[in-house]
């Protein structure tokens, strides 16, 4: 017998599946939270019995369960940890643990392409077509190589999971996946996920105008209050505000918080384990501790939410080297230029303050430190016209 216990997310669902098709009913299959997966493991392993293979895969495990299935194993059972967590890779100093960030081919790996490899190898087991294409869509969601590859059908996955029950988006794909053929989504999946696209981009436009800026462990956040949509959310509002190095989204009934960031320079995974919690470079969570709450929640509380850039705007756009026009909550202005030997420049009423090297630069400066946004046309034109009558009245 087998005793599973994975994540309950699409890809530690996706562990399960492979599972319950390579095993069948010799296999126990439990999907678990971060928080209550080591209560799970240790009472599996207070129950001695050395017959049943203890598998753990998309999660790591305390440093008490971690003696336990070593102590486990050394008394002749039989354990597999399988992990694509940069947080579990200490796991590796133990034989029962396989922990890689990336495949041998040099793509990122998720859990559930891990966990195939693991079963094509130790239990000689043939999988469908099918199969691979589902376990490559889970694996371009779970490491957002999807956005990249601009692969919707892996998004359209996820999507599909959280429409229904852990138990029902399993039934539905062990049926498709035990069918000979393509992967693909039936009719009704397919209306079911263009509503469910239609719902997310509201969501999403409704967040936008709720996100707060705060300056914690010399990063600079972005703070957001929302219990869906999590990873279409931390991404959009990432490129919404790309001055911001991480998006915290924070789940007050839960009481949990996830990262997200799009930048390079940032290891969200590094944020998250501030407060025990771990993950990916650039997607990663923790409980809502009270250290936590202070930093995101009571940080932020009494300030204003960021303004957005405007977007339809034909003549104020970005790095024009004829100038971009910001404005922030207070009123002021703050306008950025291009001189051929200066580099980029910022007047603020019409003074020059600073220069820099790129419009990028220029504009993160005023975001960071004046909560700055672009202006709309009327504002921009309004604030030329302006200029053009004092350079008439001093003339």
């Amino acid at each position: 017998m087998y005793t599973l216990f994975t994540h309950n997310d699409l890809d530690g669902i996706g562990c399960g599946i492979l599972a319950k098709l390579a095993f069948g009913e010799q296999i126990h299959v439990y999907y678990c939270s971060i928080s209550n997966l080591n209560s799970r493991v240790e009472m599996f392993l207070e129950q001695e019995n050395q017959e049943n293979t203890l598998i753990v895969t998309d999660l790591s495990v305390s440093e008490k369960n971690e003696e336990k299935i070593s102590a486990f194993v050394q008394a002749g059972g039989n354990a597999v940890l399988i992990d694509h967590h940069k947080t579990a890779e200490h796991l590796n100093r133990h034989d029962w643990a396989h922990v890689q960030t990336q495949e041998e081919e040099g793509k990122l790996a998720s859990a559930t392409s891990l966990f195939l490899h693991y079963l094509k190898e130790k239990h000689n087991i043939h999988f469908t077509s099918a199969l691979f294409q589902f376990v490559e869509l889970v694996r371009l969601y779970d490491t957002w190589e999807w956005e990249k590859n601009q692969n919707l059908e892996a998004k359209r996955l996820n999507d599909l999971f959280y429409m229904f029950s852990i138990e029902e988006f399993e039934e539905k794909m062990l049926n498709k996946l035990r069918m000979q053929g393509e992967f693909c989504f039936d009719e009704l999946e397919t209306k079911l996920l263009d509503i469910e696209e239609n719902r997310v981009e509201r969501y999403i436009r409704g967040k936008k105008r709720e996100v707060y800026q705060a300056l914690i462990h010399n990063y600079n956040a972005g703070v957001v209050h929302a219990e869906s949509y999590h990873s279409e959310l931390g991404n959009e509002l990432s490129k919404e505000f790309p001055h911001l190095d991480y998006i915290a989204i924070i789940m007050a009934g839960r009481k949990k918080i996830s990262f997200r960031t799009i930048h390079d320079h940032v290891d969200v995974s590094e944020i998250a384990g501030e407060y025990g919690g771990g993950g990916h470079k650039k997607a990663s969570g923790c409980q809502l501790t009270p250290e936590a709450f202070v930093s995101f929640v009571d940080k932020t509380f009494h300030s204003e939410p960021l303004r957005q850039d405007a977007h339809k705007n034909r003549f104020n756009i970005k790095e024009n080297e004829s100038g971009s026009l910001y404005s922030n909550p207070s009123g002021e202005s703050f306008f950025i230029f291009y001189q051929e030997e200066k580099g980029w420049g910022i007047e603020k009423k019409h003074k020059e303050i600073s220069w820099y090297t790129s419009f990028y630069e220029a504009e993160k400066d005023i975001k960071l430190h004046h909560a700055a946004f672009l202006v709309t046309d009327d504002k921009f034109v309004s604030y030329l016209l302006g200029i053009k009558a004092k350079i008439g009245i001093h003339e």
